[in-house]
């Protein structure tokens, strides 16, 4: 999966379509991404002590890493991703509009 942890991501479907987050979390087995502040849902928690309320928290959901596309951190543009790999240095990923290392 081309998208990781702390990247910089923009939202492509949704209710937050044009949106941008960093993702929380990959799951790289089934090929989606937690990213914050955005698909959230509202969660209804019970009152953990007597006396106190119960509340709705919103809590960000998994989507799918095909419906976000990663922003390069050198050019600020939303790029696909590529891999150059050399003896040295081993698999890195590149920027397809600037060529700088992501």
């Amino acid at each position: 999966m081309k998208i990781k942890k702390n990247d910089q991501v923009k939202m492509l479907v949704g209710e937050d379509r044009g949106k941008t987050g960093k993702v929380l979390r990959s799951f790289p087995n089934q090929g989606k991404i937690i990213v914050e502040g955005l698909n959230l849902v509202k969660k209804h928690k019970k009152s953990q002590k007597e006396g106190e309320k119960g509340q709705r928290v919103d809590i960000p959901r998994a989507v799918r890493a095909s419906n976000a596309m990663l922003i390069c951190s050198k050019c600020g543009k939303e790029t696909k991703v590529s891999y150059k790999i050399s003896s040295n240095s081993g698999k890195r990923r590149i920027c397809k509009k600037c060529g700088g290392e992501i």
